[in-house]
């Protein structure tokens, strides 16, 4: 692997403004004085704008940061940041999320995830022409999801993922298609990060732990899907930050073959906890770290609040990643326990939400 040095460099991030964007952002921002970042978002309704300012704000105080709010799809805007910019590192977190979302909403991901992801493989092969300050390495999200209904746990990365469960999952696999196939043509160096249920403070609202808290808050009930059976590799995002610093730091290596043609410098991890947790178990520590925090009373009946329901379309029972790859090459895998997570959620949440 090669050594990329990020001080003194400009990196281009887009998903900015969202949950694992922003703090990625924030740790360089604050760890790298040298660094320049340029951020980009289109800052969409499809979760609470508030919460999108609110990342944004800690950033806006850094003066080594640049925002622009644009759509990945437009191309012209991307080209535009190329060169204006000329990163020399690019992380492409910009995308559509959400399984359920795609099953009713498809479009919204054929243009973000797809002729955005096209657009910044455009971007980081332009960077390579003359006069042009070449990108260094283009890390990207992929996701758990492309795992489909895989029998075999813990997911390794040479498992087959040819079998989606939703158009959000064929879109992360086309990425890493795509992304393959630039770094064969144009000799790219890329890296897909292939998320486990990333969770912690201003989080996701569509997450199930963020989700589940504003219902408990306001004494609906919460559905627990496939009556408690579901496990989740859930991984803190302050581990998901560390982990990816590293894999920005490491290019896959360009090297000929024996044809003489470049072998694709690319590669593709699992990023994740590697100790799945039983939903219901979840569940339960969440309630007793948000009565712990006040956000819940003492006396919250819990019980009476819960509905164990079958399996939703598009999802799956179980989510484990084996990281194996990861922990070798980048030496680090993530610490943070599930109570430990939820209990800084939560008192995030406290003060976020009802500090007035």
């Amino acid at each position: 692997m090669s050594k990329v040095e990020l001080s003194n460099k400009t990196i281009f991030i887009t998903g900015v403004a969202g949950f694992i964007g922003s703090n990625i952002a924030k740790r360089l921002l604050q760890d790298e004085s040298s660094v320049k970042i340029i951020g980009l978002d289109n800052m969409n309704d499809y979760y609470d704008v508030r919460l999108k300012e609110y990342r944004l704000d800690e950033l806006f105080s850094y003066n080594n940061f640049a925002f622009i709010k644009g759509n990945l799809a437009d191309m012209a805007l991307i080209t535009s940041v190329f060169e204006k910019y000329r990163p020399e590192v690019v992380v492409n977190l910009g995308a559509q999320a959400g399984v359920r979302y795609s099953i009713t909403n498809p479009g919204a991901y054929v243009e973000s995830n797809l002729i955005g992801f096209f657009n910044i493989l455009e971007g980081c092969r332009h960077s390579y022409d003359k006069g042009h300050t070449p990108v260094e390495h283009l890390v990207y999200a992929s996701s758990s999801s492309v795992y489909g209904t895989n029998k075999k746990v813990p997911y390794s990365i040479d498992d087959k993922v040819d079998n989606p469960v939703s158009l959000y999952a064929a879109t992360k696999k086309s990425n890493e298609l795509m992304a393959h196939a630039y770094s064969k043509l144009y000799n790219i160096p890329s890296t897909g990060l292939r998320f486990f249920t990333v969770y912690g403070p201003a989080g996701r609202p569509d997450m199930a732990y963020f989700g589940f808290t504003n219902k408990l808050k306001e004494g609906k009930m919460i559905q627990i899907f496939n009556y408690g059976n579901c496990e989740r590799d859930f991984t803190y995002v302050d581990d998901i930050v560390e982990g990816v610093l590293r894999v920005m730091q490491k290019a896959p290596d360009k090297k000929s073959g024996e044809d003489g043609l470049p072998v694709p410098p690319y590669a593709v991890y699992n990023i994740g906890n590697n100790k799945p947790e039983n939903l219901l178990d979840f569940a339960n520590i969440l309630e007793e770290e948000l009565i712990r925090a006040g956000v819940l009373p003492e006396d919250y009946d819990f019980e009476a609040h819960k509905e164990l329901v079958p399996m939703q379309p598009g999802d799956v029972p179980a989510t484990y990643a084996d990281i194996t790859e990861f922990e070798r090459d980048f030496g680090f895998k993530p610490r943070t326990s599930l109570r430990e997570g939820l209990r800084k959620f939560s008192e995030w949440y406290k003060a976020f939400y009802m500090s007035e």
